[in-house]
């Protein structure tokens, strides 16, 4: 008796799996059927041994185990391989003229809504990080300002922490939701935020080290803003000249997102801003080009 080579078995294991598919959901099953089939394909040219997937299984377990209702690991995974920047370019393709999207990451939360203008500093790096103003607007791709765009803003303190990872910070620090007026500008008041390390406690720290990576993201804010008849958008506001811009463990940094935060000690930019009592401080201009709702042009 003849035994079939094991290619050939191997063919006809992924045809039995994809004629399972039986759903009535067509993009389902396409979903699952290109899943599927590009995981027998590694399976095929990889050859992992029965304990190295048994090693892999108990990796997906463990990263299930680490979520909780403040941290979501399998998000934090998806980062670190790229794949969530990759979903992000195939979902976000716009006018040239649009603000490019990135990553949302791991860390977003309810954020209190604020006055324009406002402090999202309430924790102990208001005294001690360095007081910037992040200001600019909200337009259309042609430069039309946007009224009533919402802007849900969240960023680390000035050592790299969220609200839900330092028990020093209150809840809803360095977040905020703020609204355009009619002229589409946006303006808050804030510390520099810190590069710093992704969660390395878990099974994705582990990962990183294994595989010899460093666990580090630039510094940066992030920024989620509506506006009716347009395409929401999630983007970062990366501070010029971090040292991770070019290594970022998210894979997320766009030049078009790279802003300066400079020096500001004019007086009359200060009253403006209400920095007066301030001295020195950073301002930061990012402006926000938003895609009209509909088919990509």
């Amino acid at each position: 008796m003849t035994t079939a080579s094991p290619d050939r078995q191997l063919d006809e294991l992924l045809g039995q799996v994809l004629g399972s598919l039986q759903g009535k959901d067509p993009r389902l099953r396409g979903l699952a059927g290109g899943l599927v089939t590009h995981l027998h394909a590694f399976v095929r040219e990889a050859r992992p041994t029965e304990v190295e997937w048994q090693r892999a299984m108990d990796f997906l377990v463990r990263t299930g185990a680490a979520c909780t209702d403040r941290r979501n690991e399998f998000i934090l995974l998806s980062d670190m391989l790229g794949l969530t920047s990759a979903v992000d370019e195939v979902n976000h393709a716009g006018p040239p003229t649009m603000t490019p999207s990135s990553v949302e990451g791991p860390f977003h939360s309810p954020a209190p809504p604020r006055p324009m203008g406002a402090w999202i500093a309430e924790g102990p790096e208001r005294e001690r990080g360095e007081a910037a103003v992040v200001h600019g607007r909200v337009t259309d791709c042609d430069g039309v300002p946007l009224t009533d765009a919402v802007l849900d803003i969240w960023q680390a303190n000035d050592t790299g922490l969220y609200d839900s990872q330092d028990d020093e910070q209150p809840d809803g620090n360095l977040r905020a939701l703020l609204t355009t007026g009619p002229d589409g500008a946006y303006w808050f008041r804030t510390v520099r935020p810190s590069s710093y390390p992704v969660p390395t406690d878990g099974p994705v720290g582990e990962l990183l080290r294994a595989l010899g990576r460093h666990p580090m993201r630039p510094a940066h804010v992030h920024l989620r803003v509506e506006a009716p008849g347009h395409r929401p958008l999630t983007t970062h506001v990366f501070v010029d000249a971090d040292p991770y811009l070019g290594s970022d463990a998210a894979f997320a940094v766009k030049d078009a997102l790279v802003v300066p935060f400079v020096p500001c000690t004019d007086p009359e930019t200060a009253h403006r801003f209400g920095m007066s009592d301030q001295g020195a401080f950073l301002q930061a201009r990012f402006d926000i080009r938003l895609a009209a709702e509909g088919p990509v042009q």
